[in-house]
């Protein structure tokens, strides 16, 4: 899979493209407006996510421009403004969906992966580890037959280590991923809130799934 990133903010753009190439997808970005549309145009790409505030030509005109030539490659706009106008006319433009600056990269990921799943049926709506399985469709999660009651946060939690099982997560990488880019790595909250998750998958169950490895960070495994 094939993604542009049309942003001017090396930060934000350098972000994304850390945590799609982790994800495995292969990502070209493009600084500017002018870049953005000569790529999305001479390559095939499976998803362009699009800033608004763009140098040289603004990501209105860029979208327009695309679904003016019949380039239907679902498009993913980003603003920083909470407009509901811009997200109208975005909307009304061709965009398949947009998100508000600044987000968590775990609600950037799922919106890509609808827009990437539509039309096809092998979609996977389950994760599972062990004998507990988190549903991604009604967002619950089971563990031997028992409901298991999550807050939005412990949700993109533990839906992130399960995506990434066997594989040692540090506190940097959970904030980027659950949090945003902006969040303060230095306070304690990611640790709060893994043994918040861990006292519910965890503690009245024999077998252990949430890991800590001291001075690491933290792994889910059998």
């Amino acid at each position: 899979m094939r993604i542009l990133i049309v942003e001017d903010e090396k930060k934000v753009s350098a972000f994304i493209k850390k945590g799609l190439e982790e994800e495995t997808y292969a990502v070209d970005i493009a600084p500017d407006g002018e870049e953005g549309l000569l790529l999305g145009e001479q390559n095939q790409y499976d998803l362009i996510i699009l800033d608004l505030m763009l140098p040289k030509i603004d990501g209105l005109e860029v979208l327009s421009t695309l679904r003016g030539r019949k380039i239907e490659t679902p498009i993913l706009l980003l603003t920083a403004k909470d407009s509901v106008e811009d997200k109208v006319t975005g909307l009304n433009q061709g965009a398949d969906d947009y998100l508000t600056k600044p987000f968590a990269f775990s609600e950037l990921l799922a919106r890509i992966r609808v827009l990437l799943r539509r039309g096809k049926a092998d979609v996977q709506t389950t994760l599972e580890i062990a004998d507990l399985t988190l549903d991604l469709v009604s967002h619950k999660v089971i563990r031997e037959n028992h409901d298991i009651e999550l807050t939005g946060k412990e949700y993109s939690l533990l839906e992130y280590f399960l995506r990434n099982q066997g594989k040692v997560l540090t506190r940097t990488m959970i904030a980027e991923h659950v949090w945003d880019y902006n969040f303060d790595t230095f306070t304690n909250v990611i640790d709060v809130y893994i043994n918040h998750l861990r006292k519910k998958i965890d503690k009245n169950y024999s077998k252990k799934l949430l890991h800590t490895l001291r001075g690491v960070g933290y792994i889910m495994k059998e």
